[in-house]
């Protein structure tokens, strides 16, 4: 019987899946020759030719074909398995990587962790942030346990995964205390014509925000437009002008920024949530964040 090496059949599944021998070898940070040379080999244990050549590119045989499938369920349990291990007590902390969609406010996100902070004897948390789609694909990949996200997944992302809402908040608009004091008469109508902080176009938050605006034909004078949140709280606090947050971390944003509520609305609503590809996470630390929904 003859016995797989697995670093070839690794070096197989990262060709199969980058496409070509060059992608994959950048991938795996080797040159092309030592790549090309696991194949063959691989391909004279198995007895099977698993490429065929299509212009610059290869394609799976058949035998390729079955040899990925197989690749694939092996990678995959041996995935699960390095997470189950980390998962038993060992004496040191419960490590949980979290990818956080870099739309969400930091002080949200400190509410949204707190159930998994809170956790005996405690956690090791590794935080990435990213944009949403990033943050899936890695997801995807077992790089992450859970994803925070201002949206669910899409219909259009070919990924495989389970949206747990955590929470979902009305909007408030913030400013320095001078501001605030300013436009809070007649709110919202006093938000006309009124200095404006606002997420990026490509937001969820925005789109909501730009819809509510119409509907009360409210058009604010637009001073800056911000991906990062943090930017956008910062510039804020200078006074250069107003800006909309999440209200269940509002009264926090107000203490710790020392800022003061211009007025908020329930119409422009913020929905969170954890994405994971389990539907009922076994990880202690997302199993908490999800019951911890609310």
């Amino acid at each position: 019987m003859n016995w797989l090496n697995y670093n070839h059949l690794f070096y197989f599944w990262m060709v199969a899946r980058e496409g070509s021998v060059v992608d994959a070898a950048k991938a795996l940070m080797l040159s092309q020759p030592t790549v090309s040379i696991q194949l063959k080999e691989l391909e004279k244990t198995l007895g099977h030719r698993l490429f065929d050549r299509t212009g610059r590119g290869l394609k799976l045989t058949e035998s390729g074909r079955i040899a990925f499938n197989y690749a694939n369920d092996m990678f995959s349990l041996s995935r699960d398995l390095t997470k189950a291990l980390d998962r038993q007590p060992t004496g040191r902390p419960l490590k949980m990587a979290v990818g956080i969609a870099d739309v969400i406010p930091k002080r949200v996100v400190r509410r949204l962790l707190e159930p998994a902070l809170a956790l005996k004897p405690g956690i090791r948390l590794i935080c990435r942030e990213d944009t949403s789609g990033r943050l899936l694909a890695d997801l995807a990949e077992g790089r992450l346990d859970v994803v925070l996200s201002d949206a669910p997944i899409g219909t259009g992302v070919h990924i495989q995964g389970f949206n747990h809402l955590l929470s979902e908040s009305g909007t408030s608009f913030l400013a320095k205390k001078s501001l605030a004091t300013k436009y809070r008469r007649g709110f919202p109508k006093s938000l006309d014509g009124a200095p404006m902080l606002l997420p990026s176009d490509h937001t969820t938050v925005r789109q909501a925000l730009n819809a509510w605006f119409d509907s009360k034909h409210i058009h604010p004078l637009v001073v800056g437009e911000f991906d990062d949140t943090a930017l956008m709280l910062t510039i804020g606090q200078e006074g250069t002008g107003m800006f909309p947050f999440p209200t269940i971390a509002s009264e926090l944003a107000q203490k710790e920024l020392g800022m003061a509520i211009v007025g908020a609305t329930e119409d422009v609503r913020e929905r969170f949530y954890a994405i994971s590809v389990e539907e009922h996470p076994k990880h202690p630390a997302v199993a908490a964040i999800c019951k911890g929904a609310s």
